[in-house]
């Protein structure tokens, strides 16, 4: 789908360290790939993908942080697999959920039906609005971090007619605090429902996998059919050139037309096999990374 080019186009993470009173924070930002169509939504492989990318990005990156921030416009609603797994995967937590308070609409919701760029046609079976923008943090070493406020803004921008953007903002206040004497640095516990999430990813994946093979076997065979239409084409022009085969040439116009055409589809049919084969690698990479993730989680659980 040349018209969504987020796959292709790529996705990345922008990374920010900064030291604010001898404490070191790490500030992540990204914007994980669109869904278009809930009911038919043939990115959620794509997007499981990138979020277990994410989630690992963040766990190597931040051995030497006190305090871990994550936001972006995510693309996942809070129930999808895809965010369950970074913030199980990672140990995020959501500002949303452990805010004391809450400002805003009363779900959070970021993606609005009352917004002027909002398609309504996408929001339809969301009257209320979905909440897809996500303020994500955990405390490491020996700080520990709580959500004293969320907010969402909503209506218009100050002295304007329209609002910010497309989507709401997200805004978070957060307390760092020293942990006390007695207590040790934190470290995650491995739960058991990230078994299940990872194992729920997974099968995503497969599905995603099994139809990215189904589509680089088509371009393939795409390919194929177009070089044998071409040297079937060149047989008949070499026989009309130095033999008697053909009493009739093939008219010169729509022979070439032809031709043409035979280039077209083997050109466009060869890149897509390309796009498809980088596909189905990046997909069977991340599902054997998943296989050995699931296995440590399984060993670090039946050592308890």
């Amino acid at each position: 789908m040349f018209q969504h080019g987020d796959w292709f186009g790529g996705k990345s993470v922008g990374l920010v360290v900064l030291k604010i009173q001898e404490i070191v924070f790490n500030i992540y930002v990204t914007h994980l790939h669109a869904e278009y169509c809930r009911e038919k939504d043939a990115y959620l492989p794509h997007r499981v993908v990138q979020a277990w990318e994410l989630a690992q990005f963040i766990q190597h990156t931040s051995k030497g942080a006190d305090v871990v921030l994550l936001g972006g416009d995510l693309n996942m609603h809070p129930e999808d697999v895809g965010i369950r797994l970074l913030r199980g995967w990672a140990g995020l937590r959501d500002s949303f959920i452990a805010a004391e308070k809450v400002e805003g609409g009363e779900d959070g919701s970021t993606l609005l039906p009352t917004n002027c760029f909002t398609s309504k046609k996408e929001l339809r079976c969301y009257p209320q609005g979905i909440r897809i923008d996500y303020i994500l943090y955990k405390g490491l070493s020996h700080y520990e971090v709580k959500c004293n406020r969320h907010e969402t803004t909503t209506g218009t921008a100050p002295n304007k007619d329209i609002p910010y953007s497309d989507h709401e903002a997200v805004i978070a206040t957060l307390s760092v605090n020293k942990r006390g004497l007695g207590k040790g640095p934190n470290h995650p516990r491995v739960e058991p429902v990230l078994v299940d999430v990872l194992n729920e990813a997974r099968m995503e994946v497969r599905v995603g996998l099994h139809a990215a093979e189904r589509q680089q076997y088509s371009c393939g065979r795409m390919a194929v059919l177009a070089m044998l239409l071409l040297l079937m084409q060149a047989t008949m022009g070499l026989s009309s050139m130095f033999g008697e085969a053909l009493l009739q040439p093939f008219p010169k116009f729509s022979f070439s037309l032809l031709s043409l055409l035979g280039v077209l589809v083997l050109l466009i049919s060869a890149v897509l096999y390309l796009f498809h084969t980088i596909e189905v690698k990046v997909l069977q990479g991340t599902e054997e990374q998943m296989r050995v993730g699931l296995q440590t989680l399984q060993d670090k659980l039946s050592s308890r």
